[in-house]
């Protein structure tokens, strides 16, 4: 039976999260989805404790294509170009579920990433084709939320990410999101956030300790399950486009940042909301020469590298140069002379 076929399929993110544990080993166990096990290093630099994944087993295996920079990365791909993954007949034990945003209209698809370094990693993607180049819009927040939310109620703790751009480390044209599982308190840049003392909360702020640009909101405290549609949109937006403009603004204060759209990563948490300009995607390490891709997932103060040799060389780069080399840099004291940042969240 296909999956078109099938109506035995979760339509809920409640129903797609709780599917999880038994759907990866039957993904797994078909060969659909390659699961490359790694082992985690803490390193700590300036009070961070960051974190670096070595996964040996990725040497093997193929790097996946980058998003175009032309025109045509708004368009849908033609038929010449390099299939859609994201595209119908989905593969059976990659999917998890559809999901539909009645507010906006929009229908998602929900797989699991077919190569794994974490167990559970899924991808939120649009059913119809938008482009990885453009902004989240309020459907996409909203949905993203909820599938927290319900890995919460499940006793499940999970953040999102999205690379938006072609410097931001996105590896397909088609517009997705993801969602890695976390064992303890979260990634490490959100450990920061959770710690900065805010005497407004309801501004943007940056986490000075990190040596680039980036933007944080902090959600309120009322924000949850509870909160009506409405309520929801108008925050998860509202925050959204404070950040974004944040960030614009400090592409705009970097006089050689590469002409094109704005690149930037986002993350998503129950907790804060993290948007990071990007300038460049690659760092080349001092000491191999190699080139480091760098998405989301290293500016939640994550690193994935493939082998010992990579390891001792961002070990000894620093993380904090790595990721500065690839953002762009802070203009934040201009921005609060300025008063950016501000979120009225009065409706």
């Amino acid at each position: 039976m296909t999956v078109e076929q099938s109506t035995d399929v979760p339509s809920t993110a409640q129903g797609i999260v709780s599917s999880l544990p038994e759907r990866f080993i039957k993904a797994k166990e078909s060969n659909d989805l390659f699961f490359f096990p790694s082992t985690v290093h803490k390193h700590l630099e300036n009070g961070v404790e960051f974190e670096i994944r070595l996964c040996p087993a990725l040497q093997q295996k193929q790097d996946l294509p980058v998003p175009q920079t032309d025109d045509k990365q708004e368009e849908k791909p033609d038929e010449k170009s390099k299939p859609d993954p994201f595209a119908p007949p989905y593969v059976p034990n990659l999917y998890l579920g559809e999901l539909k945003d009645a507010e906006e209209d929009t229908e998602y698809v929900v797989f699991f990433n077919k190569y794994s370094v974490v167990p559970h990693h899924i991808l939120l993607v649009t059913k119809e084709f938008r482009p990885q180049t453009a902004p989240l819009m309020t459907s996409d927040l909203v949905q993203t939320y909820q599938m927290l939310l319900a890995a919460l109620a499940a006793g499940r703790k999970f953040f999102a990410f999205y690379n938006c751009g072609v410097l931001s480390g996105a590896s397909q044209p088609h517009k997705h999101l993801q969602f890695i599982p976390i064992e303890d308190d979260g990634p490490p840049t959100e450990k920061l956030a959770r710690s900065t003392h805010l005497e407004v909360p309801s501004k943007a702020f940056s986490l000075n300790a990190l040596p680039y640009a980036n933007h944080v909101y902090r959600w309120p405290s009322h924000l949850g399950p509870n909160t009506n549609p409405e309520e929801l949109s108008f925050i998860l937006t509202s925050a959204f486009m404070s950040l974004l403009d944040l960030s614009i603004s400090s592409i705009r204060h970097d006089p050689g940042y590469p002409q094109g759209p704005p690149s930037y990563n986002v993350l998503l948490t129950l907790e804060h909301l993290h948007l990071i300009p990007r300038r460049e995607e690659w760092y080349v390490l001092k000491e191999t020469q190699e080139k480091l891709s760098v998405n989301s997932l290293g500016f939640s103060g994550m690193l994935l590298v493939k082998s010992e040799a990579e390891l001792e060389a961002v070990k000894k780069e620093g993380i904090a140069n790595i990721l500065g080399g690839t953002g762009v840099k802070s203009v934040h004291e201009l921005q609060v002379q300025g008063n950016d940042g501000e979120v009225d969240l009065n409706l």
